[in-house]
């Protein structure tokens, strides 16, 4: 069986499931990260996220910190740190750290989102200025803070001067595919939630794409949903867990993940279903066959460097097989 010779990574946004603690929640993202690991997944991130209930994933750097400790060879980071929330000097003291205890383990996906609601954006702000629009100058700092001894100014990240962590320009929309393009940095699409400007994201930065010290040619990352089961049946019964994670997002709700429900339209009304469908639109889902036909698909159509699967699937060994299914796609098994 021809493998479709492709790195895979995990993107965790540490959902509480239904019945389970925050602790518990904890737990259980170390647990994949672990399994992962032991699968041969290339990296494993966790996402930021702010005033969420349902969501583990606020002190992002400290999440990546603990699954640092807890895992021996996989690359941990961040999917991403949102940058409008953070000054670079404290990410880059904080990421140079980790970087030093863990060398060549340790990625920096940034994002120019808050990542969460307006107000509490504004209770986490580091200035009154919109910071949204010093992104670009932000990500130019932290690769000084980053770089060697003599490319530094007055103020430094110590530790971090030369422990060139790697950075990562997250998108959602054609904008960060234009800096990504710019700066000469691998570019990480969105698709698991905001499919809709993916295919001319990646055109955008392939395009424009700029050789720097970094890179020498482009390396496009896209992140996507992924269910697979024993069977195409199993897998969209499990995949309703995913479905009712969107319908949250949806109607602005707060209910943790959801064990799977037999019929999606009890739940919600045809415009709901549209929506939150068109948010998981690019999504593997079935048995493994099934979804190795639809990562052919994907891969001859989009051709990129490397998958970052979210699966938010409520029993957490029926999430590992999921990755282990996609693990064996991908390696041919």
């Amino acid at each position: 069986m021809a493998s479709i010779h492709i790195p895979v990574s995990v993107l965790n946004l540490a959902p509480i499931r239904e019945g389970r603690t925050a602790k518990q929640a904890i737990d259980e993202m170390v647990d994949l990260a672990q399994a992962v690991e032991k699968m041969g997944y290339q990296r494993y991130w966790i996402a930021e996220h702010h005033n969420t209930p349902t969501l583990v994933s606020s002190a992002t750097s400290l999440l990546i910190k603990h699954t640092l400790e807890h895992t021996n060879t996989i690359r941990v980071g961040s999917g991403g740190i949102m940058l409008p929330n953070h000054a670079p000097l404290v990410v880059a003291e904080q990421f140079g750290t980790m970087a030093t205890i863990y060398p060549n383990r340790v990625d920096l996906g940034l994002g120019r989102a808050p990542g969460t609601d307006m107000r509490t954006a504004n209770a986490l702000r580091r200035s009154k200025n919109d910071t949204v629009y010093t992104f670009p100058e932000d990500v130019l700092a932290l690769q000084t803070y980053f770089g060697p001894e003599e490319q530094q100014s007055n103020v430094r990240a110590y530790p971090g001067v030369g422990t060139n962590v790697p950075i990562y320009i997250l998108g959602s929309s054609t904008d960060s595919a234009h800096l990504a393009a710019r700066l000469g940095l691998p570019y990480v699409f969105a698709s698991h939630f905001a499919p809709r400007y993916m295919e001319e994201a990646i055109s955008i930065y392939r395009d424009r794409f700029q050789p720097s010290e970094y890179l020498d040619q482009p390396y496009m990352m896209v992140c996507l949903n992924v269910i697979g089961a024993q069977t195409d049946e199993e897998a969209n019964l499990l995949s309703t867990t995913m479905q009712q994670f969107f319908l949250n997002v949806v109607r602005g709700s707060q209910f943790p993940l959801r064990p799977p429900v037999e019929n999606m339209d009890e739940l919600w009304n045809p415009m709901e279903k549209e929506m939150s469908k068109s948010m998981s639109s690019v999504t593997l889902m079935g048995s493994k066959e099934t979804i190795r036909q639809q990562l052919t698909d994907f891969q001859e159509k989009y051709k990129v460097d490397e998958i970052m699967a979210v699966s938010y699937i409520y029993d957490p060994n029926k999430q590992k097989r999921s990755f282990e299914i996609l693990k064996e796609v991908v390696d041919g098994e």
